[in-house]
């Protein structure tokens, strides 16, 4: 007799012992009764196979239970896998033995829902086969970056959430009342990941970050993961190569890997398998000068939207980079460009056909005084980077580091249209639970 602590054999093997006994858990994901038996598909975290329940087999009063079985139903369920072309992945099991372990009420995600409705309840909907292959993809987005970092001999350190230093600008920041003083969520480990080469050299953060960005975009986030190396001795060319090598490396794992993953989002494997260093590099220069010839009306100046990443990367099959940018648009601690003061030395990665930035690196200005001017030309309040100065009277060197949106990674690798299905429980500009 089955019982609920029983020891499963996952669903991915058992569909490939046929002629065996198999017990599996899951839930039941359909369900279809035709005449005596029940046809259940049932789905574990490794995937789904189809169970006939006969009537006759295992008993009226037990069949009658699960006939009226809601979907999402937890179940065990026991039987000898056979060949079947009609069932999915050719096979279905041959149910002797069920253990229902839990009806509850009406699943309510039906067909056809609304994308808000699909938010709403985000906690249901993280069980369907779209959710569980993007989370499994994520999952191991998560451990190629870390292994492929861990390989190139860096350090993984843990910055502070909570902070009184912007990372960026200093704006958009998250407000939040810290005892009796004002604190703000950070919008960037990077500060904190720049004091770590003074003893480790090169170092990575993994944490999130959050932007009190009112954007509406569908690549924009208010939470989200960020990937954060720094590195002492590089430059603004030695970090693209870097980029390059990590983001190559892990399309590559992802394709090699999990290519099932990406045919369930109709993502051609071999896409991913040809994105291999160089990546094109062009100028902010350039990059007017070919958006204008493309029809746009963007001027020298003037940041780039998603639109104009669609038209720079429309005719792309791998990454771009763009790089120094004009000094107005970018962070305090970008050193100025000495062959154009109006930029600065820095490169933004953005991923093929559209899918816009995923990755933003500079050099970082590692002199006091110039660091000090900028600051001051920006308006700064010094006081609340009294720490950060130090690290530029103290031992100062050369270093250069970026950081890079997991979920924008996911968006690009998976095609997705919208970034919201890139994490588990978004948070935007309108959506705070669940």
């Amino acid at each position: 007799m089955l019982k609920a602590y029983t020891k499963p054999t996952p669903v991915s093997k058992a569909i490939t012992r046929t002629g065996t006994e198999e017990t599996i858990r899951g839930w039941i994901h359909r369900k279809r009764t035709v005449g005596g038996k029940i046809f259940i598909t049932v789905r574990d975290r490794t995937g789904v196979v189809q169970c006939v329940v006969d009537k006759s087999v295992i008993g009226e009063k037990l069949w009658s239970v699960l006939d009226k079985a809601y979907l999402e139903s937890s179940l065990l369920l026991r039987g000898v896998v056979k060949k079947d072309d009609r069932a999915p992945n050719g096979v279905e099991m041959e149910a002797s033995d069920v253990l229902l372990v839990h009806s509850g009420e009406q699943f309510p995600i039906t067909e056809y829902q609304s994308a808000e409705f699909l938010l709403d309840v985000r906690h249901l909907w993280l069980r369907s086969q779209r959710m569980i292959s993007a989370m499994k993809a994520r999952s191991y987005l998560f451990r190629y970056l870390r292994e492929f970092l861990d390989k190139q001999s860096f350090y993984e350190i843990t910055p502070p959430i909570i902070t009184v230093s912007g990372g960026e600008t200093g704006a958009n920041l998250f407000k939040l009342e810290y005892f009796d003083r004002k604190a703000y969520l950070t919008e960037s480990s990077q500060l904190y990941a720049e004091a770590m080469i003074y003893s480790l050299e090169k170092v990575y953060s993994f944490a999130p970050s959050f932007r009190a960005e009112k954007s509406r975009t569908v690549k924009h986030l208010a939470e989200y993961w960020h990937l954060e190396p720094e590195m002492a001795y590089f430059n603004n060319a030695t970090n693209m190569k870097l980029q390059e090598k990590l983001v190559s490396s892990v399309a590559n794992r992802m394709a090699k890997e999990n290519d099932g993953i990406l045919k369930f989002f109709n993502v051609d494997p071999e896409s991913l398998l040809r994105i291999k260093p160089p990546f094109k590099r062009i100028s902010y220069d350039s990059a007017i000068e070919l958006l204008q010839q493309k029809g746009s009306t963007k001027k020298w100046g003037e940041d780039f939207g998603v639109d104009e990443e669609r038209l720079l990367t429309e005719d792309e099959d791998k990454p771009i980079f763009v790089y120094n940018m004009p000094k107005e648009l970018k962070a305090f601690y970008m050193p100025i460009n000495p062959k154009d003061p109006r930029t600065v030395l820095c490169a933004d990665m953005l991923a093929p056909h559209g899918h816009g930035e995923i990755i933003g690196g500079s050099e970082r200005e590692w002199r006091l005084e110039p660091l000090l001017e900028r600051m001051k030309e920006m308006k700064m309040n010094i006081d609340n980077y009294k720490w950060y100065l130090d690290l530029r009277r103290y031992g100062s060197v050369p270093h250069a580091g970026f950081g890079l949106g997991v979920e924008r990674i996911l968006k690009w690798m998976l095609n997705l249209d919208h970034i919201r299905d890139a994490i588990p429980f978004p948070r935007m500009i309108n959506r705070l639970v669940p």
